[in-house]
């Protein structure tokens, strides 16, 4: 029987030798020998993404049909270079951002602009690691691991220290007066912090911090969603004992973490599946984890206002292309490999993003929505901050800030 089956291939192939034409080009793509695809020499091993229901996410979500986000202001153009986090300290100075080229800044006023608050390199020289408006383009990468990419800020209340989670310098500290930030963890159970993303604080000092992926840094990071390998943390540093804890593990890109305001659990975003997570650190769930909301995109930061509610950044959307792509990892295998720049593969595969934040409870009900269809504000978004009637939302991929007035949902309403 089995040399019938092979008679029966062998005489197709004789018969239609474009076939076996088709079969050897398309083996040789998948092979990738001359390393020409986007993923040539990469350990590249796509999975299925648990991930949930393209239909049933997109026909439930309450979408802002104003494009409101549009309305915002943009804010010093090319003055800052992909403030990926926006911080305020205690004296209500501020914004603080980490920026591309390796430098956490502070806004001073119109008078004295922008200064430098503090480095996360010794190494980091004017030179080489300040290139202006270039800092959130391929010309940074070669230098990012040297001039490090400062993305999570956070105050500690207490003590005026700033924390800051860098890509390549784990989580680190620097005091109220800044200066050169020191590292707190660069390891954890003998593995390099590869990409520590985003932090948050305990009132006991604990430190909760995410750290992205076990097999590619900030510079790949786009390979994480394509594999949708699922490598990344969820880490705790200890300041009394100067030790770092592994909370959570084999998560899919963990990105964004906010503790709610009583500190009984803290929220993370998984940007591969789209979605938000909680992690109970109080109560019956204690070192539990649960889905709060499922998105229509990918998400980044995670931040809370003063009434306790949660802001998202997306960059979204979800499409039906994708959707096949991430139900059939054979097919993202072979797609990848073709060689064809990133760039096409992506618009041919629907991956058009535009820029939409939300507003949450802790129970996962959607508050608010406000986009930007049309990118006239800001094409991809990396954090939402709430302070004094106003959002400032932050980009690792461009040179501003934008800005806009808001009025809570029940304001909106006349409540």
């Amino acid at each position: 029987m089995e040399k019938r089956i092979m008679q029966i291939r062998d005489g197709v192939l004789l018969q239609h030798p474009y076939i076996l034409v088709f079969v050897l080009v398309l083996s040789f793509m998948v092979m990738d020998p001359f390393e020409l695809s986007p993923v040539g020499g990469l350990d590249f091993s796509p999975v299925e993404n648990d991930i949930a229901p393209y239909k049933s996410v997109m026909e439930s979500w309450p979408w802002d049909n104003r494009s409101r986000l549009g309305l915002g202001n943009l804010e010093f153009k090319d003055e800052i270079f992909g403030p990926e986090s926006l911080e305020f300290d205690s004296l209500g100075r501020g914004p603080y951002a980490g920026l591309g080229d390796g430098r956490v800044v502070r806004w001073m006023g119109q008078e004295s602009g922008w200064e430098t608050f503090a480095l996360v390199s010794r190494n980091w020289s004017e030179k080489q690691c300040a290139q202006g408006v270039d800092s959130t383009t391929k010309k940074q990468w070669k230098m990012e691991s040297e001039c490090g990419r400062p993305l999570g800020l956070r105050f500690d209340t207490k003590s005026g220290d700033l924390y800051i989670a860098d890509a390549y310098y784990g989580l680190m500290v620097v005091g109220p007066s800044g200066g050169v930030a020191t590292p707190l963890a660069t390891h954890v159970d003998g593995d390099p912090i590869l990409f520590a993303n985003d932090l948050d604080i305990h009132e006991n000092g604990s430190i909760f911090f995410t750290d992205t992926s076990k097999r590619y840094n900030r510079v790949n990071h786009f390979f994480i969603l394509l594999e949708g390998e699922a490598t990344g943390r969820l880490l705790r540093y200890d300041p009394s004992t100067k030790t770092t804890h592994v909370v959570l593990e084999g998560l899919a890109f963990p990105n964004g973490v906010q503790l709610s305001k009583d500190q009984s659990f803290l929220l993370f975003t998984e940007t591969t599946n789209c979605r938000i997570m909680k992690y109970f650190l109080e109560g019956p769930k204690s070192g539990k984890t649960e889905l709060v909301a499922n998105l229509p995109g990918f998400p980044d930061n995670v931040r809370v206002n003063e009434r306790g509610e949660f802001w998202v950044a997306i960059d979204c959307c979800r499409t039906a292309a994708q959707e096949v792509f991430v139900r059939n990892p054979w097919l993202r295998s072979v797609y990848f490999r073709l060689p064809v720049p990133m760039r096409y593969l992506a618009r041919f595969a629907g991956m058009r993003m535009y820029t939409m934040i939300a507003l949450l409870n802790d129970k996962g009900d959607i508050l608010d929505v406000l986009d930007d269809k049309n990118g006239d504000v800001m094409k991809l978004v990396s954090e939402v901050r709430e302070v004094n009637g106003k959002l400032w939302i932050g980009t690792v991929a461009h040179n501003h800030i934008a800005t806009l007035p808001y009025e809570p949902p029940l304001l909106q309403q006349g409540y």
